[in-house]
């Protein structure tokens, strides 16, 4: 019988970061569409590596010397890895702060390319619900965990314009199965227009470094992504389904902490360490 070659895929081998995570394992499944082989990071369990395309590596982001290790012999980046929530400083500086920075240091060292770095909703929480917000409406962080991602997004524009890694930073909205209460009727990212999105930003020519909202074709978005048309992300999903289901849940009082910023309950968790 007559072997025929494998398929070409655009890429040999990418890194996934975050992999252990939600987001992470919905992407580990995914990724192999793109590429022969994903290196799947994370410092928290994963299910074992399967086989000769999918490779685990254990890896803290903190650490410089490991972090250049993982990046030897990848084409592109998948970085998801960090504090995924709002914590002390402290925390979020070493695995977003840092580890980003490590990232991007390896990247330049191993000749990568590009990059799907995962910001954040979160560096724009502190707009109103109901104000739309781009990719060029001034920066409004609402936390420790937000400032870090707007960190990251300059560390990738720095990076392009010295470097020339171009990087797509995809700002999250609430990505889940299904809209968990309210708010992300207009945040909501339904999981097949998030590997959609990252198909788009491992893909598209000339990025440089393109800043887009992660968000399903949602009735009420709060965010245009009018400057990432190039990008070709046409979201299929809507949460409209699901909001006679979310509607059922007690209504917010107005009066609530938070409840009228798009970041929600990130603009007012902390202080932290107070007495």
């Amino acid at each position: 019988m007559t072997q025929h070659p494998a398929t070409p895929k655009p890429f040999n081998r990418i890194l996934l970061t975050g992999a252990a995570g939600g987001l992470g394992r919905v992407l580990r499944e995914a990724l192999p569409t793109h590429a022969h082989i994903v290196r799947a990071s994370d410092i928290s369990p994963m299910t074992p590596s399967r086989g000769k395309h999918d490779e685990v590596a254990y890896c803290d982001l903190a650490d410089k010397a490991g972090v250049a290790a993982l990046v030897k012999d990848v084409d592109a980046i998948v970085h998801l890895g960090g504090v995924s929530v709002e914590r002390p400083f402290e925390q979020i500086l070493e695995a977003n702060i840092r580890g980003t920075f490590h990232v991007y240091e390896a990247a330049r060292q191993h000749g990568v390319k590009r990059i799907v770095f995962a910001s954040s909703n979160h560096v724009t929480g502190f707009y109103p619900q109901g104000v739309e917000v781009d990719a060029h409406s001034p920066r409004r962080p609402d936390g420790y965990y937000g400032l870090s991602k707007a960190y990251g997004e300059d560390m990738a524009t720095f990076y392009f314009h010295r470097y020339g890694i171009q990087t797509v930073s995809v700002r999250i909205g609430s990505s889940f199965p299904q809209p968990r209460n309210r708010r992300m009727l207009s945040t909501w990212l339904s999981y097949p227009d998030l590997e959609h999105l990252v198909a788009r930003a491992l893909l598209a020519d000339q990025v440089e470094h393109t800043v887009v909202y992660g968000v399903s074709n949602n009735r009420d978005p709060w965010w245009n992504n009018r400057h990432a048309a190039h990008l070709g992300f046409a979201p299929q999903d809507n949460s409209q389904v699901f909001r006679a289901q979310v509607e059922q849940q007690t209504k917010p009082a107005e009066q609530q902490p938070g409840s009228g910023f798009q970041g929600g309950p990130f603009t007012v968790a902390g202080p932290f360490g107070d007495d």
